[in-house]
């Protein structure tokens, strides 16, 4: 295992790919991802862009490659590369023709100390569900309404 991952210690990971209009970067999202990271809410494990040209050609970039490494600095050391070429390839051919993607690995770092308690006590995780955004915002009118 890597050094800094620890099996005992890690919380629950998570891989999101946001989609862009365009394919160009501006970096606008890294001072969020920065804050995150430096509050230790979550840490950024894996980063990466993925960009489908025109031509239906697909390349990407990695956090510390020139064209994005000025924006995403503080996130530099850490990195543990865990996202294959592979990996960005199948998700570059599923963007649309001159659109890309940024795509995100992190630990939900807030998430690890309960788990090791968790883990500790012999319990186990045994369903977890994302309520998406917009049954949150339905969910809130209606409480409103009442």
């Amino acid at each position: 295992m890597p050094a800094g991952l620890d099996a005992d210690t890690i919380g629950p990971v998570d891989v999101a790919v946001i989609l862009f209009e365009g394919n160009k970067f501006n970096g606008d999202v890294a001072p969020a991802l920065s804050d995150l990271n430096d509050s230790g809410t979550v840490r950024i494990i894996d980063l990466a862009f993925v960009r489908k040209d025109d031509d239906d050609s697909i390349s990407y970039a990695e956090v510390a490659d020139e064209q994005v490494a000025d924006a995403f600095e503080r996130l530099n050391d850490t990195q543990f590369d865990l996202l294959s070429d592979e990996d960005l390839n199948e998700i570059g051919a599923g963007l649309k023709a001159g659109s890309s993607a940024l795509v995100i690995v992190w630990e939900n770092s807030w998430a690890g100390r309960l788990a090791a308690a968790i883990r500790a006590s012999h319990g186990q995780l045994i369903s977890q569900d994302r309520i998406p955004r917009e049954t949150v915002l339905r969910a809130i009118a209606a409480l409103d309404e009442e």
